[in-house]
C-alpha cells in the first residue's frame, strides 16, 4: 500500500501501514533495565526549526532492544518548549507524520497549528524514526528506484511482469547488502519501543501523542505496549489494525478508484474551464485513453503512464491539490503541456532519493505476515483490478519487495486499548488512504476513546487545516482530555462538515447543485 503522510509540508505518495514484533520478555526486559541515555539539544540545521527556536539533537537507542547493550543507532530528534506558564503546562507531545518512512522533524511546529494558545503548553517533540531521514544509519537501498518513464505497472504482457518482478527482487538484495542488521529491526513495535527511550530521556512519566495516517498505527502500538505511560492522544486517518499490510492496501485500491471518480465528476462540473468531458464518465474515458496513449509514446520520453497514474492519485488524498491537477490534465490534453504533470510528479514523489520508500518496505514487509506466493497476489489483485483498476497494480508493484525481503515478517502487535486513559480520533469518511472503517474499528479497542467524523469529506489527514469545528475540538481535548460524549453505537460520536471542495478561479458549474450523498453515520 502505498504510503501515506500528512501534508504539512511533506508531500504524499501512497497509503500504507505498519504492525510490529510480539512484545518478547527479553524485549520487555530490556526496556526496564537499559539506563535510560540523554538527548543534548543543540541548534537545528532546518531554517523552519531554527526560525521557530526549535532545538535538536540525537539519542543513541538499542538497534535491537532483545540485546540492549548491543549495537546502538541514532534517532534525531526535535523539539519546540512550550511558552505558558506552569501552571498551565501540559507536559510533552510527541508527533509522527505517517509513512512509514515520513521525516518528523519539522512536526515539532505543529503547536503553531493548534487554535488558541493550547500549542504553546506542550513541549512539541518532533524526531525521525530509526532509519528515516537525519536519524543514524538513514536506509537506503537504490537511489533513483522512482525515476520517470518506468515499465507500464499494468502486467498487460508477461515480459512486464518479468521486469517488474525482476526490480522488485533486486530492491530487496540491495537493502539486503547495504544495511543487513538494520533491516531486521525495523518494525512498528521497534519504532514504539524509541518513542519510550525518548519519554525516558525527556524524564517524564507519561507523553501525549499526536499521529497523522500510519502515525495512527504507531499511536495504537505504542499505547499497548505502554499504556501507563500515554496521557492523550489525537489520531488523524485511523489504520485498521485488524488488516495490517496486505489486506489494507486492497481495500485502499477499491477506496482510491471511488476517490479518482469523485474527482472525475468535479472536472465535469468545471467543463467551462477544463474541457475535458461534461460527465464524470467523459472525464475518466479521457484520463484512461491519455494513460494509454503514454503507455505506447511516453511525453517526452519522460512522462510515462506511471507518472501520469502517481500524480493525479493524489486527487484521491487531498482536495487540495484539485486545482492544480485539472490545469495540469487540461494543459496535456490541450497543449501538450507533459511537463506541467511531470513536474508535479518529481515535487510530489522526490524520485532520487529512496530513503522513505527503503524504510517503507522495510516497515511494511516485517511487521505483518504477507502472501509468499506471486500467483496469490495476482489472483487477488486481478479480482480487485477488474472493478477498482485506478490504483490496484500501481500499488502491487509498490509493495513487491516484499515477496523477496530478506527479514522475517511477524505477528502483528494485539492492540489492546482498554487500559489507554484517553483518545480523540478523527476522520473524513471517503478517506482513501486510511479508509474510515478503520476509525470505527479504532474506537471499538479503544473504550476511552471518542470519534469526530467528517461525512462526505475525501481528504486524508486533514486535522488542524482550518476546520473550526474539528480544530477547535482538538484544542479543547488537548487542553482538558475533554472528548465529545461517547454514543451507545459503535459510530461517529461527533460530526463535522468537511472543508468545501475547491472552485477554479471564474469558471461556472455546469451541473445543478445537489446536496451530496453522505455514508449512513449517526451523529
Amino acid at each position: 500500500m502505498k504510503k501515506v503522510t500528512a501534508v504539512l509540508g511533506v508531500g504524499v505518495v501512497f497509503a500504507t501501514l505498519t504492525t510490529g514484533l510480539p512484545v518478547t520478555a527479553a524485549a520487555k526486559n530490556a526496556t526496564r533495565s537499559s539506563a535510560a541515555a540523554s538527548i543534548s539539544f543543540g541548534g537545528c540545521n532546518d531554517p523552519g526549526l531554527s526560525s521557530r527556536g526549535a532545538q535538536c539533537g540525537f539519542l543513541s537507542v538499542p538497534l535491537d532492544y532483545a540485546h540492549p547493550n548491543g549495537k546502538h543507532i541514532k534517532l534525531a530528534v526535535s523539539r519546540v518548549k512550550h511558552t505558558s506558564s506552569a501552571a498551565r503546562y501540559q507536559g510533552v507531545i510527541l508527533v509522527n507524520p505517517g509513512g512509514p518512512g515520513a521525516a518528523g522533524l519539522s512536526y515539532a511546529t505543529l503547536g503553531d497549528s493548534v487554535p488558541g494558545t493550547v500549542g504553546g503548553q506542550f513541549d512539541w517533540i518532533g524526531f525521525d524514526p530509526r532509519g528515516v531521514g537525519d536519524s543514524r544509519p538513514a536506509l537506503r537501498c537504490v537511489p533513483n528506484y522512482f525515476h520517470v518513464n518506468r515499465p507500464d505497472y499494468r502486467p498487460r504482457t508477461a515480459h512486464l511482469v518479468s521486469v517488474w518482478k525482476r526490480r522488485s527482487k533486486h530492491y530487496a538484495d540491495q537493502c539486503q547488502a547495504k544495511h543487513p542488521d538494520l533491516i531486521q529491526h525495523m518494525s512498528t513495535a521497534d519504532v514504539a519501543r524509541d518513542m519510550n527511550q525518548i519519554r525516558r530521556a525527556l524524564g517524564v512519566s507519561k507523553i501525549s501523542y499526536y499521529g497523522f495516517s500510519y502515525g495512527t498505527y504507531l499511536g495504537q502500538v505504542f499505547s499497548s505496549l505502554f499504556p501507563t505511560h500515554i496521557k492523550r492522544m489525537v489520531l488523524d486517518s485511523t489504520v485498521d489494525p485488524h488488516r495490517v499490510w496486505y489486506a489494507a492496501n486492497l481495500d485502499q485500491d477499491r477506496a482510491f478508484d471511488r476517490n479518482s471518480r469523485i474527482w472525475f465528476k468535479w472536472v465535469a462540473k468545471y467543463h467551462s474551464r477544463y474541457h475535458l468531458g461534461t460527465t464524470e464518465k467523459a472525464v475518466q474515458k479521457l484520463w484512461y485513453s491519455v494513460l494509454n496513449k503514454l503507455a505506447r509514446h511516453p511525453a517526452g520520453g519522460k512522462l510515462g503512464p506511471d507518472e501520469w497514474t502517481d500524480s493525479f492519485l493524489y486527487a484521491g488524498y487531498y482536495r487540495s491539490t484539485w486545482l492544480e491537477l485539472g490545469d495540469d490534465f487540461a494543459g496535456y490534453v490541450h497543449h501538450n503541456d507533459w511537463q506541467s504533470v511531470l513536474s508535479f510528479y518529481v515535487a510530489f514523489n522526490g524520485p532520487g532519493d529512496d530513503n522513505s520508500f527503503a524504510v517503507y518496505s522495510a516497515v511494511q514487509c516485517t511487521d505483518a505476515p504477507w502472501p509468499g506466493t506471486w500467483r496469490r497476489w495476482k489472483a487477488d489483485n486481478d479480482r480487485v483490478y477488474a472493478k477498482a483498476p485506478f490504483l490496484t497494480w500501481d500499488n502491487v508493484w509498490f509493495n513487491a519487495p516484499c515477496l523477496y525481503w530478506h527479514a522475517p515478517s511477524h505477528a502483528p502487535v494485539k492492540i489492546r486499548g482498554g487500559r489507554v486513559p484517553s483518545v480523540l480520533l478523527v476522520d473524513e469518511t471517503l478517506d482513501a488512504a486510511t479508509p474510515y472503517s478503520g476509525s470505527l474499528v479504532a474506537r471499538h479497542l479503544f473504550p476511552h476513546s471518542s470519534l469526530i467524523a467528517e461525512p462526505g469529506g475525501a481528504t486524508h489527514a486533514d486535522t488542524l487545516s482550518g476546520d473550526a469545528c474539528v480544530d477547535n475540538r482538538i484544542a479543547s481535548y488537548l487542553a482538558t482530555g475533554k472528548r465529545p460524549a461517547r454514543k451507545r453505537w459503535n459510530g461517529a460520536d461527533y460530526l463535522c462538515k468537511p472543508l468545501p471542495d475547491p472552485v477554479p478561479p471564474h469558471a461556472a458549474s455546469t451541473q445543478s447543485p445537489a446536496a451530496p450523498a453522505l455514508p449512513a453515520i449517526r451523529p
